[in-house]
């Protein structure tokens, strides 16, 4: 019972690969890191800059400010998630974890918070329409009820 069912060879290259030391990434991803903080920094500036653009239209014309969800918004808005999740993921990776799980992680955050805060932003240009703005509302929660 004690034979060995592999041939000496194949034998040898398992023990190798069992009794390797683990792998420390030797150049973590600072640069992707960097490339999607850019990218999320660049694409917050253009974003914002639209949202100051229809909020002067809405005040010297009256254009409606709602919806949202124009190629000029949404472009920019969705720049700011995507360099969200290299910076987060990248990041992550240069603590050792593994890639797959923290473009996951990475992607969920940046995901649910950014549909919350896009939510909280139409709410906000609701209220502008409206005439009921009187203060920023940060209590998302309390709102929905």
């Amino acid at each position: 019972m004690g034979e060995n069912l592999l041939s000496p060879e194949l034998q040898e290259q398992l023990d190798m690969f069992l009794m390797a030391p683990y792998h420390w990434q030797s150049h973590p991803p600072y640069a992707l890191s960097g490339m999607g903080l850019l990218v999320a920094l660049l694409c917050g500036l253009t974003f914002a800059r639209q949202i100051g653009r229809r909020l002067e239209d809405w005040k010297q014309d009256r254009l409606p400010l709602l919806p949202l969800e124009r190629p000029t918004t949404v472009i920019p808005y969705g720049g700011i998630v995507v360099g969200t999740v290299l910076f987060i993921g990248a990041g992550l990776q240069v603590f050792g974890f593994g890639a797959g799980s923290s473009f996951f992680l990475a992607l969920l955050l940046a995901v649910v918070t950014g549909a919350g805060l896009w939510q909280q932003l139409e709410d906000l240009m609701r209220q502008v329409e409206k005439g009921t703005f009187a203060a920023a509302d940060f209590d998302f929660f309390d709102t929905r009820r």
